[in-house]
């Protein structure tokens, strides 16, 4: 309660010692107009620099008004003779405009210097002040442009716009953001296109990355039965794949992993290989695996502690915002040293600094620092993807080579197979691929339009890297590809497979139907279909992958468990944003106990119990 209220005196007090520096600045030097002007006025020596022409005193409306409308269904008419004559008025204005500019001028200083430390928490100021600010800015540029130019404005709203196109088509500037780790000033530039993929991604590559993963499976398993003292029987083995949806599905996803590792004693962990997904889904699945391989290596005491949920739902929005307002409509021109490379700030850089901050520096690694641990075992391999809207296909960062993910085990052999991914690391192997920052592979995956940049890769021509959730929102398609590719040995090797899928939204009702009767949703629904109705369809196309998937395996082998978030209130839903309420946290919190999902949980630890029973009766 306290907290509260002192939150609520700060505002208000910082409201009002605004609104007392508005006044003292805007009115203070004109409280009073006949004293501040008349004695300009009065000065013959300078009539001509106020008002250069006397023309002024003859201005004449075009269209005569009598009366004008102060309020609704209120009209007042106008006083003749006006109060004040044109000179005298048009000094005033003058006076005013240049107060205007003066705070203008002021407003962008204060967000340049603010941009310029963007590091510092203590200086971001909140997302909503900062847009206040921006605003401002817009507003006064967008009257001045009317004010000067005028009859000519449309004109010159068109030679802007060609001048920017000039000024971007020559990268003099340039809105996307950038990966960072990798090198981008390197002059041997992959050519991205089908037929180079073709030549990097060949079935004998596919082959030799099959064959490594085969080799880790089989490191997998000779770890656990040492670990377990059994040898006898095949363990069980863990597929994750999540969903995407903000910090939404971020909380969710780390909630439900803990959950489940808890209740299995840490079988759930120790028995997953290979996790994937899109969005904010893999960024509390990445936290999830940093934090237990941490603890596997003893760097941690407790890995259940409470403030890792927490941590997960920290703020991510108030940088990323901050940073657009000061930083990227502002002053785009800030740069970084990362590694010894300088790359520019923006708000991917700010997004990335606060997801590493917000994980107490758990996500602060690069891709190489989790090789030797997955190809080790000690670590599940994470899959993070990208969607390249070039055309379509999916970018697969991963510390290990996963070229037998980028197509289908039906194109082996042909002339021109379907190549619908692409080896991050293959493909971009004299770019230091290794270099990258997990934080930007999951802003990659998480790139929401207009909220995040969208992502350049130094490749020709240039890839544009956009949420994971544009071609899979679910994980499921890089999962089946996994299962698929290593059938044989998963049938031969492993016991039962656990297919875990976590949702943050209802698989069964993926959208609410409706019937338009207006006429603006007749013209513009049918334009937003997809936009609006992408998760359900791809739900239900998934949904015959699954079908496929069961039949590759013996009855009962894989058994798919779905974990997803259903709130108590279904108009209270939490929502699709980088930032969390008090109240949508703890109703993702309890949606754990919801009747489905504790099915689900109970699934999941009858399956690890039935395993260790087993091991006791050797």
């Amino acid at each position: 309660g306290l907290t509260i209220l002192g939150l609520l005196a700060n505002f208000y007090l910082g409201y009002i010692f605004v609104l007392l520096l508005s006044f003292l600045y805007f009115f203070r030097a004109d409280r009073n107009i006949l004293k501040v002007v008349l004695g300009t006025i009065a000065n013959p020596s300078l009539i001509r620099e106020i008002i250069p022409y006397d023309s002024l005193d003859n201005e004449f409306d075009m269209i005569k008004a009598d009366s004008y409308l102060i309020h609704i269904f209120k009209i007042e008419k106008i006083k003749t003779p006006y109060e004040y004559n044109t000179r005298f008025l048009n000094t005033v204005l003058r006076r005013h405009h240049r107060n205007a500019i003066f705070a203008i001028i002021f407003a962008i200083i204060m967000l340049l210097i603010l941009g310029i430390f963007m590091d510092e928490p203590i200086l971001r100021i909140p997302a909503g002040a900062g847009f206040l600010i921006l605003f401002s800015i817009m507003m006064a540029a967008v009257g001045a442009f009317k004010y000067f130019l005028r009859s000519w404005e449309i004109i010159g709203w068109l030679c802007i716009f060609a001048f920017a196109g000039y000024l971007a088509k020559h990268k003099m500037f340039d809105l996307r953001s950038i990966a960072y780790g990798m090198k981008y000033d390197n002059t041997e530039r992959p050519i991205y296109d089908y037929q180079n993929l073709k030549t990097i991604f060949t079935d004998s590559l596919y082959e030799q990355d099959r064959q490594v993963e085969i080799n880790r499976l089989n490191m997998w398993k000779s770890k656990l039965a040492v670990r377990n003292g059994s040898t006898n029987h095949k363990p069980p083995i863990v597929i994750i794949s999540v969903s995407g949806g903000g910090s939404r599905a971020s909380y969710w996803t780390f909630r439900c992993l803990q959950y489940a590792d808890s209740l299995t004693h840490g079988q759930l962990f120790a028995h997953n290989v290979f996790i994937s997904g899109a969005s904010g889904g893999m960024i509390g699945a990445a936290y999830w695996r940093s934090l237990h391989t941490q603890f596997a290596l003893g760097k941690i005491d407790n890995p259940y502690s409470k403030a890792y949920q927490d941590n997960v739902g920290k703020d991510l929005l108030n940088a990323v915002i901050f940073s657009l307002a000061c930083v990227d409509l502002i002053s785009p021109f800030n740069k970084i040293t990362v590694a010894g490379r300088r790359y520019s700030k923006d708000r991917g850089y700010a997004f990335d600094q606060e997801l590493s901050a917000n994980s107490g520096g758990i996500l602060n690694y690069k891709l190489k620092d989790y090789q030797a641990y997955e190809a080790q075992t000690i670590a599940p391999m994470l899959v993070v993807s990208g969607t390249i809207i070039n055309d379509g296909r999916r970018l697969l960062f991963s510390s290990q080579p996963v070229s037998y993910l980028t197509k289908s085990v039906n194109s082996l052999g042909k002339t021109n197979p379907i190549i619908d991914g692409v080896d991050y690391a293959q493909f971009f192997k004299k770019q230091a691929p290794l270099d990258l920052q997990i934080t930007s592979a999951l802003r990659m995956s998480a790139t929401f339009p207009i909220v995040l940049p969208m992502v350049k890769m130094p490749s020709q021509p240039e890839m544009d890297i956009m949420d994971a959730g544009l071609r899979d929102n679910f994980g499921t398609e890089n999962s089946s590809r996994y299962l698929s590719t290593f059938r044989d040995w998963l049938d031969e090797e492993a016991g039962e497979i656990i297919f875990l899928q976590i949702r943050d939204t209802r698989a069964y009702e993926p959208a609410h139907g409706y019937q338009t009767h207006s006429m603006s949703g007749m013209l513009f629904d049918p334009l937003f279909a997809i936009q609006n109705r992408w998760s359900a369809f791809q739900t239900y196309h998934q949904s015959y992958l699954e079908d496929y998937m069961s039949t590759a395996f013996p009855e009962h082998k894989l058994r798919k468990i779905t974990l997803q978030y259903i709130p108590e209130d279904i108009d209270k839903s939490a929502a699709l944003n980088f930032h969390l309420t008090t109240r949508e946290k703890r109703d993702l919190m309890n949606s754990i106990f919801n009747a489905d999902n504790q099915k689900g949980f109970a699934e999941i630890a009858k399956i690890f119990s039935d395993y260790k029973t087993k091991k006791a009766g050797e």
